[in-house]
């Protein structure tokens, strides 16, 4: 059998197929702003009551930057981060701060003079899409629930969710490792696992496009993780449907060990890559979707309904 006809047979989406019949059908190009644009997205999501990491602060000026000890002085931990950037780069986690100097999670120490080379970089688009001029936005340090501390390596795991027309249609973990440099990205060598949509349970995971049953940093099990707060996680992951008016998003949610669910942001271009981690195509669930006359405008109506794609499929 050719690959392309087993790849069909396994439901599995391409990229050519979700962008000609998912992303530009129900993405309009006029909505992006309120996606890649993450300090707009939070704005929306703070007027409609979706919770999100405090911002702290806003940088859009080089002469801003000459105030940044007493702008930081409040703030013992943060995160600094482009407000156009994509694939988690330009992000910078302080976890502590003492004389002057600020410590990342990696251990690693910069004086005050290197944060403030990294946020004017920031601003001259070094790390924006397209490369144009941004903002760095200084934001709350998210402390992730305890339940995640065997998988992941450095730093913050995040949820993927994909919503379709409302309906959150397929999850997955991503845990930072080593090789990711702390950060949750697949591509920059993040660990994706599965989770079921109707329970929250974890059973799958990959790692450099090959399956894996252990953490390959710290050797936690993947299989068998009940995340919390699952129902009040889809139900999130559909309002910011609703939020940004677009068909076809990724929402990324954080489990704050104090806050619970967070927002931490929206992609109007979601990757395939979460086919791996949960080893099921997207694209039948998609076209059930798509196939509807109707679709709830209810929220508990879409989770609901979620998961009985997610049983059927």
């Amino acid at each position: 059998m050719f690959p392309w006809r087993r790849l069909r047979r396994l439901g599995i989406l391409g990229m050519n197929e979700r962008n000609a019949d998912f992303v530009l059908p129900y993405n309009p190009r006029s909505l992006y702003q309120l996606v890649d644009d993450k300090r707009r997205t939070k704005a929306l999501a703070i007027e409609l009551g979706i919770p999100v990491p405090r911002l702290y602060a806003v940088v859009e000026i080089e002469h801003q930057i000459e105030d940044l000890s007493r702008l930081l002085a409040p703030y013992g931990e943060f995160v600094v981060k482009p407000s156009h950037g994509s694939g988690g780069e330009g992000i910078l986690v302080v976890e502590s701060r003492s004389d002057g100097r600020y410590r990342r999670c990696s251990g690693l120490v910069l004086t005050e003079e290197d944060l403030g080379h990294h946020i004017s970089n920031i601003l001259s688009g070094m790390y924006s899409l397209g490369g144009i001029p941004d903002c760095a936005l200084i934001e709350y340090r998210v402390n992730f629930d305890p339940l995640f501390t065997e998988v992941s390596y450095l730093g913050v795991p995040d949820i993927r969710i994909v919503v379709f027309r409302g309906v959150p249609v397929m999850a997955m973990i991503r845990a930072p490792t080593r090789l990711s440099d702390g950060k949750a990205n697949l591509h920059q060598g993040a660990v994706g696992v599965g989770v079921d949509m109707i329970t929250g349970r974890t059973y799958n995971g990959i790692w450099r496009e090959r399956r894996i049953e252990e953490h390959p940093d710290t050797g936690g099990e993947l299989a068998g993780i009940c995340v919390p707060h699952w129902d009040d996680i889809l139900t999130m992951a559909a309002r910011c449907n609703d939020m940004v008016g677009m068909g076809y998003i990724g929402v990324d949610i954080v489990l704050d060990r104090d806050l619970g669910p967070l927002m931490l942001e929206l992609n109007a271009r979601p990757g395939l890559s979460i086919q791996l981690a949960t080893r099921t195509g997207l694209l039948p669930r998609l076209r059930y979707l798509e196939g509807l006359r109707e679709i709830p405008r209810d929220v508990p109506e879409r989770v609901a309904l979620a998961k009985t794609v997610a049983n059927r499929f």
